[in-house]
């Protein structure tokens, strides 16, 4: 391996929890609420349901869910843990941060805690933080969560964006590795240019909440889908041949592909262009939809526990956001 950070202490995933709502949104309900079908959703995206939480449940709700069965699969106590990192586009509030909320939840009272914003990239983007938090001693053990309320700014009547999301949580705690296993290696990209391509236009300091920009439909997503479709394909095919490049691995090497779980045919389309079969590919999109920063960790989580990730195993994980951000993470389980 030629990774730059190879000989410091490398950060590795012990254990991964999730949690979805029990209420269920399936294409036949999306056909009584707006203008599509079920075959018109599952063609165009692959999209058969999603799940979409509670009116009283928050993201730090379902986080809190998904951070207790991490830590329980991983044998850790919330006093264990050095710091929490939590991935959303959708807080409980503008303050405090949403890793507070779940520190107080589950009683990590050592913990310090922060959120990062980076939409769909959210968990891979903090996966190379808590990497350079344990690789310089600063940290030993790190709660990371990915978790979106996504109906909650989701336009139930606009038909080309209601049926793509959903709503869900997932946790991972990681350690310093004393073995081989854990994070290989990261790449991490932005282009801040593209910003108005896929963005959620009022709420913050350019548009407060106002009478107007309630009307105007500001609170929820906008996103053009042609141009996000292009980029993606692109910018994560890129970014995973420079991942894995830095390893000193290839396609072949991993023993499964987990990319952003956003579209079937932006998924089938980076297969075609890195190659390694469809196989590799891991996909629960078609039951989740897209779970923005829980999408990565969520797929993470079910793979592990249907045995399709063994001890030893090399993963690829590739993500792609609003911003725009995208990165793409290299491990060995």
């Amino acid at each position: 391996m030629n990774d730059s950070f190879s000989n410091l202490p490398r950060a590795a995933i012990v254990a991964t929890g999730s949690y979805v709502p029990e209420r269920v949104l399936t294409n036949a309900d999306l056909e009584k609420m707006v203008e599509t079908s079920d075959e018109w959703i599952l063609t165009r995206t692959g999209i058969r349901e999603r799940r979409i939480a509670r009116p009283d449940e928050a993201t730090s709700d379902m986080g809190t869910e998904a951070a207790k069965r991490a830590l329980a699969n991983a044998g850790v106590t919330a006093e264990e843990l050095d710091m929490i990192i939590f991935a959303t586009i959708t807080p409980d509030m503008g303050f405090p941060n949403t890793a507070c909320f779940v520190q107080a939840n589950i009683g990590a009272k050592n913990a310090f805690c922060f959120d990062i914003e980076a939409a769909c990239s959210g968990f891979v983007y903090g996966l190379d933080l808590c990497r350079q938090y344990i690789a310089t001693g600063a940290a030993r053990t790190i709660l990371l969560l990915g978790a979106e309320k996504i109906s909650c700014i989701t336009d139930w009547k606009d038909r080309s964006l209601c049926v793509l999301f959903g709503d869900g949580a997932g946790a991972a705690v990681i350690r310093a590795s004393d073995g081989k296993n854990g994070l290989l290696a990261s790449v991490m990209r932005s282009d801040g240019r593209l910003h108005d391509l896929l963005k959620l236009p009022g709420g913050g300091s350019r548009n407060p909440a106002t009478p107007e920009t309630i009307a105007g439909g500001m609170h929820y997503m906008k996103m053009n889908g042609r141009d996000v479709f292009k980029h993606a394909v692109t910018c994560m095919t890129d970014v995973a041949r420079k991942a894995l490049d830095k390893a000193g691995l290839t396609v072949d090497d991993m023993k499964l592909i987990i990319p952003h779980q956003a579209n079937l045919r932006i998924v089938n389309a980076i297969g075609e262009r890195l190659g390694g079969g469809t196989d590799k590919y891991f996909v629960n999109l078609d039951r989740y939809g897209n779970t923005s920063a829980a999408s990565i960790i969520l797929a993470l989580d079910e793979a592990v526990r249907v045995g399709r990730i063994q001890r030893g195993d090399r993963v690829l994980l590739i993500a792609f956001g609003g911003g725009f951000t995208w990165g793409a993470t290299v491990l060995e389980w």
